[in-house]
């Protein structure tokens, strides 16, 4: 019978160069190979854990809009800015958009597609940085229970909307001489009024949160029953979401991508027609040349296009790994990318036209000083925009916060299922349903602290030291990995031959070089001129601080223990020995499907025969 078989030669290859190495054990390989995908095949067809696919290739791209589209474009993008100058911001988020977060997103997109793995389970192409596959999971579990926290908030604005009169309109006795209620203009002797706090502030701050002035006297306090109610209504939204996988968050990301814009225009149609709104509008765009040579400002570009494109969170790995192996994604990389910095340009200019308008309004001449940054500016400055609508301002902010909700849920579900996958890759077993009950529990649980009067403390210290902080670290690993250890060459080479297109130097060049670069520097930058966290200009006490560098240190670690770990895993009696194989992709690297995986070894087989080095190694790399 074996002489009857065609004869196949299986390969290895190694990291430091594309040249064919056959090696004692590759017999071995050959044998067990064929083998090993015909398990997974069976398993594919028989469990109920099966990796899905998208019904149609458009649900992909609406569920990758509905990810990245979202609290980081309409909240964390419009409070960046005003805390980075306006226009000053701006154009560096343009500028890191086309060197680091376009370049990226393509990135972790054809990594996803060609093996149709998940994010952990993708890093078999370099196991020695599965680490930090496990940090970008651990971060995204984060961010999940704080972006709840904001979609909890939401849904308090969306009950409070059905008053009879919109409750942040007005002044209440206990909230001091200092309220200006959002419809008032001018005071009684007809003079502009001074310097005040608007209603809306004061209602989000002390009838929503329950805010105090420090932790030190007051600590968190108890969860508010009816914003843990909200976070109830919050998870169970995402539960049943998430129920079925992607056969039901695909057909959902349709309305989760495009009902938000109708009512952005609308806001902006009202934006655009208050005193002072193109005051704000003009602060918002106008650039600021000198404030180019401004690393913080770079350094906050850099880190808000992670959040705004959910790139190194393993989110977009995931969603692509559910692709058909040869859809064409170049197309979608460039379109999703556009609208996301199209979304947030929007938002911030109905949010800066708001601030120019409150600025009119209380004679104020910086418009940086009218409110106070953080997630409350979106219940800040928005209700504001509402209030003032001479009709029906309730229906419209229903309307709004109803869209709030939406990109929060776009977003919510993305990063929910890269952790819930990821549990399911390695217990297969288990009924999708079970995790996502699971998940949403253990998030709800979690999501408690960001319900107390002092969660909004807890929440910044989260997104700085658990997501901003890690997405860094772990981001320049990321691309050292892909593209010095894997080698940019090598996924050219796959682009080629899963797309069929010959990748340019604009993609190779920022993968390599200009993407890791920046993004090294920045790191540099930060850590040298690293000052104590502060929220609304007032600082933690030394044990939130601890906790903070806990929560870092769990995520970074990651890379250190995950590498040690593979490196005893593998075959060898030395270390170096041992090292090297774990820099090398697993024996089963490639598409997950057979014929893919067969016809791909021929690939690399005539890529290592008929193509030769130019120059040095990295000369080659780039440009092989």
């Amino acid at each position: 019978m074996d002489t009857e078989q065609p004869q196949r030669s299986s390969v290895l290859y190694t990291t430091s160069s594309d040249e064919l190495s056959i090696n004692c054990c590759l017999d071995k390989v050959e044998r067990q190979l064929p083998l090993q995908l015909e398990a997974e095949a069976e398993s594919v067809n028989e469990s109920p854990g099966q990796r899905d696919q998208w019904s149609r290739g458009l649900e992909f791209l609406f569920s990758c809009i509905a990810l990245s589209v979202g609290l980081g474009n309409v909240w964390r993008f419009p409070f960046i800015a005003l805390e980075n100058g306006g226009g000053a911001f701006v154009v560096p988020y343009v500028i890191v958009l086309l060197l680091i977060g376009r370049p990226i997103y393509y990135l972790e997109v054809v990594i996803g597609q060609f093996s149709s793995r998940g994010c952990i389970k993708a890093f078999d192409m370099v196991p020695i940085m599965k680490g930090v596959a496990y940090g970008q999971v651990y971060s995204t579990a984060l961010a999940t229970t704080y972006y709840a926290c904001i979609m909890a908030l939401t849904i308090r604005y969306l009950v409070a909307s059905f008053d009879d009169v919109l409750p942040w309109t007005y002044c209440l006795v206990e909230w001091g001489s200092a309220c200006v209620a959002t419809g008032a203009t001018v005071s009684p002797n007809g003079t502009a009024l001074g310097q005040g706090v608007s209603s809306a502030e004061l209602y989000f701050t002390h009838t929503v949160l329950r805010e105090p002035e420090n932790l030190q006297e007051n600590g968190l306090g108890t969860p508010s029953w009816d914003l843990v109610l909200c976070l109830a209504a919050t998870w169970l939204i995402i539960g049943a979401i998430l129920f079925k996988g992607i056969r039901s968050s695909g057909k959902a990301s349709y309305f989760l991508a495009l009902f938000p814009y109708l009512i952005m225009l609308i806001l902006l149609a009202r934006a655009l027609t208050l005193p002072g709104a193109w005051r704000g509008i003009v602060y918002f765009l106008e650039p600021k040349w000198s404030e180019l040579l401004n690393p913080h400002v770079w350094y906050a570009a850099i880190t808000q296009m992670f959040f705004s494109l959910a790139i190194c969170f393993g989110t977009l790995v995931m969603y692509a790994s559910f692709n058909d192996f040869h859809k064409n994604v170049h197309k979608d990389v460039i379109i999703i990318t556009s609208i996301d910095s199209f979304t947030s340009i929007l938002a911030g200019c109905i949010i800066f036209g708001i601030l120019g308008n409150l600025a009119h309004e209380t004679n104020t001449e910086d418009i940086s000083q009218v409110v106070q940054g953080g997630a409350g500016l979106a219940f800040i400055s928005y209700p504001e925009a509402i209030a003032k609508f001479k009709y029906l301002p309730q229906l419209f902010a229903v309307l709004f916060f109803f869209m709030l909700l939406v990109l929060g849920i776009g977003s919510n579900v993305g990063m929910a299922s890269c952790v819930i996958n990821v549990i399911k890759d390695r217990f297969s077993h288990l009924p999708h349903w079970l995790l996502s009950a699971s998940f949403s529990l253990v998030g709800f649980l979690c999501g408690l602290v960001y319900m107390t009067p002092g969660g909004q403390f807890v929440l910044n210290l989260v997104d700085f030291y658990g997501c901003t902080f890690i997405a860094i670290v772990l981001a320049i690993a990321e691309l050292l990995a892909v593209g010095w250890i894997y080698g940019v060459k090598r996924i050219c080479s796959d682009i080629e031959f899963m797309l069929n297109v010959k990748t340019s130097f604009y993609w190779r060049i920022c993968w390599a070089l200009v993407a890791p670069g920046l993004m090294f520097l920045v790191l540099v930058y930060m850590l040298f001129n690293y000052e104590p966290l502060t929220y609304r200009g007032v600082e933690y006490p030394r044990t939130a601080y601890t906790a903070g560098w806990i929560i870092w240190g769990l995520g970074v670690l990651q890379l250190p223990i995950w590498a040690i770990y593979t490196i005893y895993q593998q075959p060898g009696k030395t270390f170096s020995s041992k090292f090297k194989m774990a820099l090398q992709p697993t024996a089963d690297w490639g598409p997950r499907q057979p014929q893919e995986l067969e016809a791909y070894i021929l690939h690399r087989k005539r890529q290592a025969e008929f193509k030769p080095r130019r120059g040095g190694h990295l000369c080659d790399n780039i440009f092989g």
